[in-house]
C-alpha cells in the first residue's frame, strides 16, 4: 500500500471535511505538523475541533487556523503564548475543554488502544471534574475521562521509513505518538524518509501500522522564547 505522498495537500486529499475532530501532535513549538496545518488552512474546512496540547503561537501551529476562524473547539492543556487563542476564548467565540497534560496524552493513547474511558485522580475537586462521573477505589476518589477517537491525526516525526515506522526527537515525542495512535487515519510529516530496514527496530517510537500517509518536507525550527546570556 502506498504511504508516501508528494505534498501535504495530496496526503490530505479526501480526508478533510467540516466539523471533524483532529488530533495534532506537538509540544509548544516543538514537533508541530506545520505543513499539514497549512494545507488544512488552505483547504477552507470549517468548524474543526482540535485535540492538542496547545495551539502554537498566533502565526504558527494551530494558531494560523484560529486566525481564519476555522476552529470551533480546542481540547488543550495550555492557552498561553497565543493571543488569538486567549481572545477568542474570553470572548466566547472558541469553546475550550481544558485537560491536564498527562490526562490529555492518556486520553489519546487510550483511544489508540481502543479503551473508551479510564479513571484518574488528576482534577478531582477542581473545575476539571465538573459533570464527570466520580468513583471511589480503595478509599480514593477518581473521575472518569473518555478516550479520544479522532477522525484524523496529524503528526510530525524526525525520521520514518516508507512503511511509516517513525522516530521522534526529544520533546516532540511527548504528544506525537499518542496523537498518531488515536485517529481513524493518521497523516505524518517527517524530515527524512528512509527505506525499510535502515532504522534500528529497537529505536522505533511509533510502529508503521498506525500511519496511513506520510510526506517529507522542509521545516522551520522556531524557538518560542529565545533567552540568551548578557554579553
Amino acid at each position: 500500500m502506498k504511504k508516501v505522498y508528494g505534498s501535504a495537500a495530496e496526503a490530505l486529499d479526501g480526508l478533510l471535511r467540516d466539523d471533524m475532530l483532529i488530533a495534532a501532535g506537538g509540544f509548544g513549538l516543538c514537533g508541530i505538523p506545520e505543513l499539514l496545518l497549512q494545507a488544512i488552512k488552505e483547504s477552507g474546512v470549517q468548524n474543526l475541533t482540535f485535540a492538542s496540547n496547545n495551539a502554537g503561537v498566533d502565526d504558527f501551529g494551530i494558531g494560523i487556523l484560529l486566525q481564519t476562524r476555522q476552529v470551533k473547539k480546542m481540547l488543550s492543556s495550555y492557552v498561553g503564548e497565543n493571543d488569538t487563542f486567549m481572545q477568542q476564548y474570553l470572548s466566547g467565540e472558541l469553546e475550550l475543554e481544558f485537560n491536564p497534560q498527562g490526562t490529555l496524552a492518556e486520553r489519546m493513547r487510550a483511544g489508540g488502544a481502543g479503551i473508551p474511558g479510564f479513571y484518574t485522580k488528576t482534577g478531582v475537586g477542581t473545575q476539571i471534574a465538573e459533570g464527570k462521573e466520580h468513583k471511589d477505589f480503595d478509599g480514593e476518589t477518581y473521575i472518569l475521562e473518555r478516550g479520544i477517537f479522532a477522525d484524523l491525526s496529524i503528526v510530525k516525526a524526525w525520521k520514518a521509513d516508507t512503511t511509516g515506522n517513525a522516530i521522534f526527537r526529544k520533546t516532540a515525542r511527548n504528544f506525537n505518538p499518542p496523537a498518531a495512535m488515536c485517529g481513524k487515519t493518521c497523516v505524518m510529516e517527517v524530515e527524512e524518509i528512509v527505506e525499510p530496514g535502515e532504522l534500528d527496530p529497537d529505536n522505533i517510537h511509533l510502529p508503521g501500522i498506525y500511519v496511513h500517509r506520510l510526506i517529507q518536507g522542509d521545516h522551520e525550527k522556531r524557538i518560542e522564547k529565545r533567552t540568551v546570556r548578557e554579553g
